[in-house]
């Protein structure tokens, strides 16, 4: 049968006779033949790219074996497959010869034409077969080099077997130094401890470093074929500087809104005592000729000043904020926070119950801690009626792992209208809010982090049908103690962990 496709042959013989034989049987089977007499024409009609070529090994200006070493040693013509025949070299030295010089195969003369046809097919589907491999690999390697993260690929021995473009160029380093290095300590070298720290590269690991002033996600996956173990892993190196900056820049939009209602509380709270003490100077200059009822005066104003100079006391150590974690009792934090809301959760008809009852101390920066408790008095506020609750609830506990570290756990808990089960995943999430003008979306966002940096839990439950309400549970180590289990520590790194809801 004709072949669909009309492939080019070129065949170079020195008789006549035979070069008509053998275009003759490949006409017939569809080829397109080009016949040549001597070795040199063979090599300058190899430049017109023929899809196989076909060389008898006696010719008259050089052997075929030369002919086919040089064609395989030309990168125009190396792929061209080749068929030497011979009519009377056919011993078995004269064929490992002819393969070792470029040949593909070794045909004896005289040849039956099924057997040379047939052979043709052989070599033309593996040269196609070839040719589809190197596309398919140079789409893979542009695809690989396009992406903006840096990839590289590892074998079982930690060595990167292969990166792309992007992973040069964020770490700075020419291909060279990368491909065929040890990947841990490349890493090292560019993110110091942040590269030695790393466990292995053959589970599962996501973390960030620093290199500077840039920022790097480092993620590292095993890689499996068939079997159970990994046959090697895959290293992605992302710049998430941009994003970082981005947060910052939230944080500190966040922080000038706390402090903007921090602020609007203060002069509240303030307004009234100082409004009070107005009052009573109006009342006491008219009362100076009764003294009882001017000391009572006195003693009511000296009362509401006292009430201003705590409220600026407890401003003041509110902005005050050690660079180091200090020891501290959670209830502590809580009370100076609470301060500043009494007024109005008192104008809002909301109740306080209080029940401090741990005795373990925290590792702590208060000042962040007061932010993270006010955001949480504030968010209770904002979605309790008037004669609702708000319990705080502090006491000793451990944490939910197989470590069972101990600590303190801090509940927030209110009767007000509960968050929705679509809305409890993501309330932890940048500009994510169920206020919808009123919010920014940050609060909670920005606690996370801050919990996060104090190496707590966080866990929601809340409840839409009546009784409704929500719960915070916040778990802290206590001071001294070891660190929450691995597993913990992934989940708060995520912005909290272990998110759950109860329903009716």
């Amino acid at each position: 049968m004709p072949e669909t496709t009309p492939y080019k042959i070129l065949h170079a013989d020195d008789r006549e006779e035979n070069r008509y034989i053998i275009s003759k049987i490949l006409r017939t089977a569809g080829y397109e033949v080009i016949s040549v007499g001597t070795g040199r024409d063979a090599m300058e009609k190899a430049m017109e790219q023929p899809d196989l070529i076909i060389l008898d090994v006696r010719l008259p200006d050089m052997i075929g074996y030369e002919v086919s070493a040089r064609l395989k040693s030309n990168h125009l013509t190396s792929s061209i497959p080749i068929i030497q025949l011979s009519a009377s070299f056919v011993t078995n030295e004269s064929k490992v010869q002819a393969l070792d010089s470029g040949a593909d195969q070794y045909l004896t003369q005289p040849v039956e034409p099924p057997v040379l046809v047939a052979s043709i097919k052989a070599l033309l589907r593996m040269r196609k077969a070839e040719a589809i491999s190197r596309l398919s690999a140079r789409q893979w390697q542009t695809t690989f080099d396009a992406l903006s993260e840096g990839i590289g690929l590892l074998d079982l021995d930690q060595r990167v077997l292969r990166c792309n473009r992007a992973m040069s160029e964020l770490l700075g380093m020419p291909y060279g130094k990368i491909e065929g290095q040890d990947c841990k300590s490349i890493l090292s070298s560019v993110f110091g401890a942040s590269g030695e720290n790393l466990r292995d590269f053959f589970s599962r690991q996501v973390f960030e470093s620093q290199a500077g002033i840039r920022w790097f996600r480092i993620t590292v996956d095993p890689v499996f074929n068939d079997g159970p173990k990994p046959v090697g892993s895959i290293i992605v190196i992302a710049d998430i500087t941009a994003q970082k900056q981005a947060e910052e820049a939230l944080k500190v939009t966040e922080k000038l809104a706390a402090t903007g209602r921090l602020a609007h509380s203060i002069a509240h709270e303030i307004n009234n005592p100082l409004e009070a003490v107005t009052n009573l100077i109006y009342l006491l200059k008219g009362s100076l000729k009764d003294e009882e009822k001017a000391t009572g005066y006195l003693d009511i104003a000296e009362t509401e000043l006292q009430r201003v100079s705590r409220i600026t006391k407890q401003t003041l150590s509110f902005h005050r904020d050690s660079s180091k974690p200090v020891l501290l009792a959670p209830s502590d934090v809580i009370g100076s926070a609470l301060a500043l809301y009494r007024r109005q959760l008192g104008d809002c008809g909301i109740s306080v119950e209080e029940r401090f009852e741990a005795h373990a101390l925290i590792e702590a920066f208060p000042g962040q801690l007061r932010q993270v408790f006010s955001n949480f008095i504030a968010n209770a506020i904002d979605a309790t009626p008037r004669g609702g609750k708000l319990i705080i609830h502090t006491y000793d506990s451990h944490a939910w792992d197989h470590h069972r570290t101990p600590g303190v756990r801090v509940n927030f808990f209110d009767t007000g209208k509960g968050i929705a089960k679509s809305d409890v995943a993501n309330i932890f999430k940048a500009f994510f809010t169920t206020k919808e003008q009123k919010g920014s979306g940050l609060g909670l966002w920005l606690s996370a982090g801050i919990l996060n940096q104090h190496r707590a839990r966080v866990t929601v439950r809340s409840r839409t049908l009546e009784p409704s309400g929500t719960c915070f549970s916040l778990f802290f180590p206590s001071a001294g103690a070891a660190h929450i289990g691995e597993e913990d520590e992934k989940a708060a790194a995520s912005a909290a962990a272990d998110l759950r809801q109860e329903s009716a």
